[in-house]
């Protein structure tokens, strides 16, 4: 249904390596730098045709982000020990944290994730829906 989707960001050097470190833990690699004269940009997926999480420079067009309050993006965990690893490698990477790794019971007995918000304060999370 969702093709991908894209965050402002106001240090895109710094919001790079942020996710450069949270999403290898989830298997996902930047596949694509855009520096084009109005738009700075990097895309991570499986594939550099296939970019499905872009990160943006803010600029004119594009204001430096205010994260929505209920706005909310969740990355699949392979297993609950990616959960775990994407947690610490984004508080060690400057996030904070939002919610510790552990089973959410409330949405499915299978449920293990870990919350946090990145640099600009966009929540993120990983899941895995598998059993331990």
């Amino acid at each position: 249904m969702i093709d991908h989707l894209s965050l402002p960001v106001a240090d895109l050097k710094r919001s790079r390596a942020f996710y450069d470190a949270v999403l290898a833990t989830l298997g996902v690699r930047r596949v694509m730098d855009m520096e084009e004269a109005d738009y700075v940009a990097a895309g991570y997926g499986g594939s550099e045709h296939e970019p499905a999480f872009w990160i943006g420079a803010a600029t004119a067009e594009v204001p430096a982000p205010v994260p929505s309050e209920g706005q909310h993006i969740a990355f699949a965990a392979p297993n609950r020990a990616a959960v775990d690893a994407f947690h610490a490698a984004a508080l060690a990477a400057g996030g904070r944290d939002n919610g510790a790794p552990g089973l959410r019971p409330q949405y499915h007995e299978n449920y293990y994730a870990a919350f946090v918000a990145d640099l600009d304060g966009h929540h993120i999370e990983a899941v895995c829906h598998a059993p331990a």
